[in-house]
């Protein structure tokens, strides 16, 4: 009687194919498609880049990243804020740092291309011209588009600027955005002025 005894495998590194990136590759697979697409270029020396579409609208035109204060200069829509407000937002950040407060960005000078798409998307969110038009201004009369706007987050950081604004000339102006602070250097002397119901009561903002 012929005994066959177990056939033996053992998997062996080739030199030059890979190397150790299939291991890394399959652990990526549980971490969802982006990430073992990252882990397969990394592994061939490459690094991705997001391109964003040809239509997107990015930081050049407004867009902010999370997580940008008052005083990072490599955001447009921070740094192409008139200089008078920027100014006074610096200041009022470096005193609510004492406070343990910290001011950020969620929204500062926009393009007319940028405000047009949030404009839009107020429309189809809100049903008509006249609703949109207590949230988000046109490209023609925008405060933000001139860049005479910030919008301060979060909410904490929103309320010390309510309490302390007035004292840098920092001022929310409609009651329905609490994030929405303009520069009124009268405010440091006699407060800031009435707040708005909502921007459609803003006579700056009527054709």
């Amino acid at each position: 009687m012929i005994r066959s005894e177990p056939v033996r495998t053992r998997a062996r590194r080739i030199p030059g194919i890979l190397g150790a990136a299939p291991r890394r590759a399959l652990r990526a697979f549980a971490a969802g498609p982006r990430v073992v697409v990252a882990t397969i270029a990394k592994a061939f020396g490459y690094r991705l880049v997001r391109i964003e579409p040809r239509d997107a609208l990015g930081e050049a035109h407004g867009a902010i990243p999370k997580g940008t204060t008052v005083f990072d200069d490599r955001v447009p829509g921070v740094v192409n804020l008139d200089p008078g407000l920027l100014a006074a937002l610096r200041e009022a950040a470096t005193a609510a740092a004492d406070d343990g407060v910290e001011l950020f960005v969620n929204s500062g000078r926009r393009s007319p291309e940028y405000q047009d798409r949030l404009r839009r998307n107020a429309v189809a969110k809100y049903g008509s011209e006249e609703e949109a038009a207590r949230w988000v201004a046109t490209p023609e009369r925008s405060i933000h588009v001139a860049g005479g706007a910030a919008d301060i987050g979060p909410p904490a950081s929103a309320a010390w600027l309510s309490e302390h604004g007035a004292a840098y000339g920092l001022c929310q102006i409609y009651r329905n955005e609490p994030w929405h602070y303009e520069l009124r250097p009268e405010a440091i002397e006699h407060g800031c002025p009435p707040m708005l119901p909502d921007p459609s009561h803003d006579p700056r903002l009527r054709h």
